[in-house]
């Protein structure tokens, strides 16, 4: 069983940042990433990287807004969140899998997630 923790979130205006980190209690996946729910809709794809190797893969809608790092030595994995829309308000899920986790589906384990809101 793996453990996955998100901090880093609260209420930024629009336009602002925030950095959302994901700690994972053993890294025996391959890859990690966040996801995002707004109240009603289905969770999205936001981002996701490998803990080997460098192919990133980020949604449409945050791409060249929001970067996701990682930290091999500390197990965690970080979202970096610049310039911030109203409508980037979610619950950000921490996510790890053994394949690029760019659909739901492919989510091996998720964290509690962690409330972003934006206000504008």
């Amino acid at each position: 069983q793996v453990r996955l923790v998100e901090s880093g979130g609260g209420l930024v205006q629009a336009g602002g940042s925030l950095r959302l980190s994901c700690a994972a209690s053993r890294r025996t996946f391959s890859t990690m990433g966040w996801f995002r729910q707004a109240p009603g809709k289905e969770r999205e794809f936001v981002a996701c990287i490998p803990w080997t190797g460098s192919t990133t893969y980020y949604a449409d809608s945050v791409k060249g807004r929001f970067t996701i790092s990682r930290d091999n030595a500390k197990n965690t994995v970080d979202l970096q969140m610049n310039s911030l829309k109203a409508e980037d308000t979610a619950v950000y899920y921490c996510a790890a899998g053994n394949v690029a986790v760019v659909s739901a589906n492919l989510v091996n384990y998720w964290g509690q997630g962690t409330q972003v809101t934006v206000s504008s």
